[in-house]
């Protein structure tokens, strides 16, 4: 009788705090039509990362069945291409991809199966386990700005600049010629310059005061790295717009507009991901890693992006 190959994976089969995560055993998944097999070398931990596995979701997350496994952004060696499969890459390159995690499917995988459009090479020059750190937040920055849709030279606000989404979100709008305002704790606020911030505000409830003593007439558009909802919108000009995470809208008023920013409709957009990889190429984005996790750590890694203050993505890592 055949056996399936088994691989090692990250999950958990009830929500809560981070000693929920051990370590499960899984079928090898295999590629079909239009996919590729990542032997996965380093996986990014995330919010949404920690949000699935609280149970903040639960109520989608029980359709999957169990174990769950969590994750968005991998790195690692591209292993197989699935049959009648259309890409550029080899099995052997180095590749980054991102992942929409679901039931048994997720990042913290010894191997992921995933679009053949949602994986692109690793940046030259780049390990793994920095490139692990560009594919989700890389695109939904990415994302941001395509949505807020402003023109070189208008202002854009970014909160939580200090984090990874919003680091992106500056330098991206910098490399697109806008004007930057970002909230930074004292501590923070080096780093946000040297991210391309042109003029830097305390963060904090309070961060609309901030931004309109610094443009009185208002930003054109804001990201809400921060997650403080309705709390910026004081700092948006009337008709402005406004990109939220966390599926957020908020009431209108003065003909302001939320966005939300959905990642997922980008996970297939190879062009975009492939053009981030450029972007890091050309020293115009910087991966930040805070630190890296052997992936039977993952509970150690989870508590540690809780207890707040990471300024970078926290990386698991996976045998080679």
């Amino acid at each position: 009788m055949w056996l399936a190959e088994i691989m090692k994976a990250i999950g958990f089969t009830e929500f809560g705090g981070p000693d929920v995560l051990h370590e499960v055993e899984l079928p090898t998944p295999e590629p079909g039509a239009d996919e590729v097999r990542v032997r996965v070398l380093a996986a990014a931990v995330s919010p949404t990362d920690t949000l699935r596995r609280s149970g903040a979701r639960a109520a989608d997350m029980r359709k999957e069945g169990t174990p769950y496994v969590v994750g968005m952004d991998v790195a690692g060696v591209l292993e197989k291409v699935g049959p009648g499969t259309r890409t550029d890459l080899v099995a052997g390159e180095h590749v980054m991809g991102i992942v929409l995690p679901r039931g048994t499917h997720g990042g913290y995988a010894e191997q992921v199966v995933l679009p053949a459009d949602s994986v692109v090479r690793v940046p030259a020059g780049t390990d793994d386990v920095a490139a692990s750190t560009l594919p989700m937040n890389g695109l939904t920055a990415r994302m941001t700005l395509d949505l807020l849709g402003l023109r070189a030279g208008q202002t854009i606000a970014v909160t939580g600049a200090a984090g990874v989404y919003g680091g992106y979100v500056v330098q991206l709008a910098r490399s697109e010629g806008l004007r930057v305002v970002a909230d930074a704790a004292p501590g923070d606020r080096d780093l946000v310059r040297e991210l391309g911030a042109d003029i830097v505000v305390d963060r904090g409830d309070d961060v609309s005061e901030h931004i309109r003593r610094a443009v009185p007439d208002g930003v054109d558009g804001l990201a809400d790295g921060a997650v403080l909802d309705d709390k910026v919108i004081g700092a948006v000009r009337d008709g402005g717009r406004i990109a939220t995470v966390r599926s957020y809208t908020g009431p209108s008023e003065r003909g302001i507009t939320y966005h939300p920013v959905m990642v997922r409709e980008y996970a297939t957009e190879r062009a975009r991901l492939d053009a981030l990889r450029g972007l890091v190429e050309q020293g115009r984005l910087t991966l930040r890693v805070a630190g890296t996790y052997p992936a039977a750590q993952a509970a150690e890694a989870h508590r540690r992006l809780a207890a707040g203050g990471t300024r970078g993505r926290l990386v698991l890592t996976f045998g080679g």
